[in-house]
């Protein structure tokens, strides 16, 4: 593809933002055999990724309130994905964690996406995604991707 710079970044977002949407799209579709909402799946996963979490951590990591955050940990309580923990060093302090139906769930949906990555990526040749790996990872570590 010939392009100045402003057509390739602008081929580059557009790109990127179809692939996120479809991505975004299949995850939801995965999410529907499951009882756990989008957002519980991305709380769920930020928890598990950090081990555990304050109600404030969570809510900054996610860019939510805080009473949205305390009703989404509230409803996956109630499911057993998750339990709330007193801090053992500042007993005010209460830490939200992963409990091992929340462990399961999130290992079974990403399995699932994954397959579906796999599905898309199948006609690629070897070095070709190593190439793509390459640029993925260029991308990420260039931005300010936690």
């Amino acid at each position: 593809m010939n392009c100045n710079n402003d057509e390739c970044i602008e081929h580059i977002e557009l790109l990127l933002r179809k692939i996120c949407f479809e991505i975004k799209k299949k995850g939801r579709e995965i999410l529907n055999n499951y009882d756990i909402t989008p957002p519980q799946f991305d709380a769920l996963q930020k928890i598990i990724w950090c081990k555990s979490l304050t109600i404030g951590e969570l809510s900054s990591a996610l860019y939510l309130a805080p009473s949205t955050i305390t009703d989404l940990v509230d409803r996956m309580e109630k499911t057993g994905l998750v339990e709330r923990v007193k801090d053992q060093k500042d007993r005010r302090v209460v830490k939200v964690q992963p409990l091992e139906k929340g462990n399961s769930l999130i290992e079974e949906v990403l399995k699932q996406r994954r397959e579906y990555i796999a599905s898309l990526l199948k006609d690629l040749e070897k070095s070709e995604k190593k190439d793509f790996i390459k640029y993925l990872e260029i991308f990420s570590s260039s931005s300010h991707f936690d």
